[in-house]
């Protein structure tokens, strides 16, 4: 039975929810389905669309986004300020015919122009289609085709100049604008004779099943599938996102504000945008991931909180301890992680009931070693970073433990596309690590009989785009998402991901092997970039690892080796002998028939430019195993 279990009263919080625990539900005595019922009533009428007048109305001098300018300031915008610059440029899109319904496709990085062309496309009636920037030429047109879009705006001109060549085969395509040759400028001026009116009409004929946007997987097993999200899934996702997180986006005292530097036409960024309008919780956009423009950009804007992918927070940790060894001070920093490892577990514990926290003798290592190490690691991502919202993979609970051991509260959460963005989350006060939390309120997870993870909720998307009738080709028949992930749930209702439905290895012998966690594990050691187990149909389980190049470079300097070409280091033997190590270490997750055998080290990194990672850093379990076939087959030969 659900017990309502009251936050404690904050008077630095605007509003604190009661956290209702999850329902469980139990076959032959496995926890097979846990439930948690919506903060937030689902949305019976209204759209995204009027957020930004809303926001307007309600606050008007409120600061909601804010821009790089050319100077390297941030330049805030008002809830007004950005109410009138939608309107200007819904106008725009009207006047050159587009109508309601039509699509219009976005490719360009993570721009603050992404953010005011979602808008102002839904007040125009549109459903936009987000483009990876890093796209091929193939795939863009691709998109184009399949979702029928009349309109497209890139970035940059030589992303449309690339497209030259295919717009023959684009005939429902009539438009092309730039961002950087101010094209959405001039649409601006071109809207201006276009009645106010005229958006208004159209915002109101938008209610919470209209299609918002049409975004395409990864395809990281086929060809990308058109996901149809509706603006009621985004409004059920961040209603009770927003309510749920209330130290992320309810805080009075600290000004929260996020600074977005992962892809917009991935649901996660794109969510979180969409979050932070509806809460009116300053966005700004970082356009370039190189980690000089991104520190910069962490430490002009000063965030609270960072919405990451794993592989970045295992880089932030490799890094800082790089730079502890070449300042002499490593054990001192192994020390400091020590610590704060075991300062988050010992916090899990007291929020769980199963422990009394940090004792005396915690609390002053914790404090000696924040501003030797942790404010270190604060101060690289603005200085006011407190909270970090984890998705995309495991994030793993030791790392989690540092990270929250070090003053960053982890939410970890779990979703899909298809689930517009979270649809598991770790509840504030509630942590479990190594976990990605309970249902979101609203929704319930079922595990299948095959361990399959089954999601129902109002963010849940209900089909995927037909692009002959413009409709939707329904995703299941018994209302519940069938994820293609692998997973379990506790006797609490936290969900633990233990790899995918269709990366399931079955050796020779029959035994099962979710590659993931053993993935996952030799991932985040400072000398792998990436991992790939294989073993299907095979006698045993072996891996190809790829190295990280700047860890590498750094171990060598460190021992006084001069660098060397990638090509040569596959035969050293010591640095096999460390990652042999490595190897054993993670071999500790899993049994004896499920463990590495052998491994290879592979020369070239596995990188989206080559087809081998998706736009969001997951294999392409295939394409690596076709351009490493002789590698694979070389693990196997005696």
């Amino acid at each position: 039975m659900s017990v309502p279990v009251p936050y404690p009263s904050a008077s630095d919080y605007d509003g604190v929810p009661q956290l209702v625990e999850p329902e469980i539900r139990r076959l032959d005595g496995e926890v097979r389905e846990a439930s948690v019922p919506p903060l937030v009533a689902p949305p019976t009428h209204g759209s995204l669309a009027d957020l930004p007048f809303d926001n307007a109305e309600a606050a008007p001098d409120a600061r909601v986004l804010s821009r790089r300018t050319e100077d390297g300031d941030w330049a805030d915008a008002t809830a007004a300020e950005f109410a009138e610059q939608v309107l200007a440029l819904a106008k725009g899109l009207i006047s050159e015919g587009l109508v309601a319904g039509d699509r219009i496709a976005v490719m360009a990085r993570t721009i603050y122009e992404w953010t005011l062309l979602d808008f102002a496309a839904w007040a125009a009636g549109l459903v936009t289609v987000p483009i990876y920037p890093t796209s091929s030429v193939y795939q863009t047109r691709w998109i184009l085709q399949d979702s029928g879009a009349v309109a497209l705006v890139t970035e940059t001109a030589g992303q449309a100049a690339a497209l030259g060549p295919e717009l023959s085969r684009l005939p429902d395509l009539r438009h092309m604008w730039i961002v950087e040759k101010g094209h959405l400028e001039r649409l601006a001026e071109l809207g201006v004779p276009v009645p106010d009116q005229e958006v208004a009409v159209r915002r109101g004929m938008l209610v919470p099943d209209t299609l918002a946007t049409v975004i395409y997987t990864s395809g990281t097993t086929g060809r990308p599938k058109g996901c149809v999200l509706t603006h009621g899934n985004f409004l059920s996702e961040v209603d009770n996102a927003t309510e749920l997180l209330y130290p992320i986006f309810k805080s009075k005292a600290e000004d929260p504000a996020t600074l977005l530097f992962l892809p917009m036409s991935h649901v996660f960024g794109r969510m979180v945008a969409i979050a932070c309008i509806r809460a009116r919780v300053r966005v700004g956009h970082a356009a370039s991931l190189q980690a000089d423009d991104l520190l910069a950009d962490l430490g002009a804007f000063r965030p609270t909180f960072l919405l990451c992918i794993p592989y970045m927070l295992e880089k932030v940790y490799n890094n800082a301890r790089a730079k502890a060894e070449v300042g002499g001070r490593v054990s001192a920093f192994d020390r400091a992680a020590s610590v704060a490892v075991r300062y988050g577990e010992a916090m899990e514990a007291r929020h769980a009931g199963t422990g009394s926290g940090p004792g005396a003798a915690l609390k002053a290592s914790r404090a000696f070693y924040d501003p030797l190490v942790y404010r270190r690691i604060r101060n690289a991502m603005g200085g006011r970073i407190r909270h970090i919202i984890s998705g995309g993979s495991p994030l793993g609970r030791r790392l989690a433990a540092f990270y929250a051991g070090a003053g960053m509260e982890i939410y970890e959460g779990y979703g899909l596309t298809e689930s517009t963005g979270a649809a598991t989350v770790t509840p504030p006060l509630k942590p479990r690590l190594g976990t990605v939390g309970w249902p979101m309120p609203g929704t319930k997870v079922r595990i299948a009989a095959d361990g399959e993870i089954l999601l129902q909720g109002g963010q849940v998307f209900r089909g995927y785009w037909d692009p002959q009738g413009g409709g939707l080709i329904p995703s299941s028949t018994d209302g519940w998402f069938p994820t293609g992930d692998i997973g379990r749930l506790d006797d609490e209702g936290y969900l633990t991901i233990t790899g995918r439905k269709k990366e399931i290895l079955i050796t020779a012998g029959g035994k099962n092997t979710a590659p993931a966690p053993l993935e996952n594990w030799l991932r985040s050691h400072p000398l792998i970039s990436q991992c790939m187990v294989v073993g299907d149909r095979r006698p045993y389980i072996a891996a190809l690892i790829t190295l990280d190049m700047e860890g590498v470079s750094h171990w060598r300097r460190m021992n006084g080796r001069h660098p060397v070409p990638a090509e040569l280091l596959v035969e050293d033997d010591e640095l096999r002998a460390i990652l042999q190590r490595a190897v054993d270490e993670a071999n500790k997750l899993v049994s004896r028939p499920e463990s590495i055998r052998r491994f290879a080290i592979v020369p070239q990194d596995f990188t989206e430019e080559a087809g081998h990672l998706t736009p969001s850093m997951k294999l392409r379990r295939e394409a690596v195993m076709r351009d490493f076939a002789a590698e694979v087959e070389g693990l196997y030969d005696r």
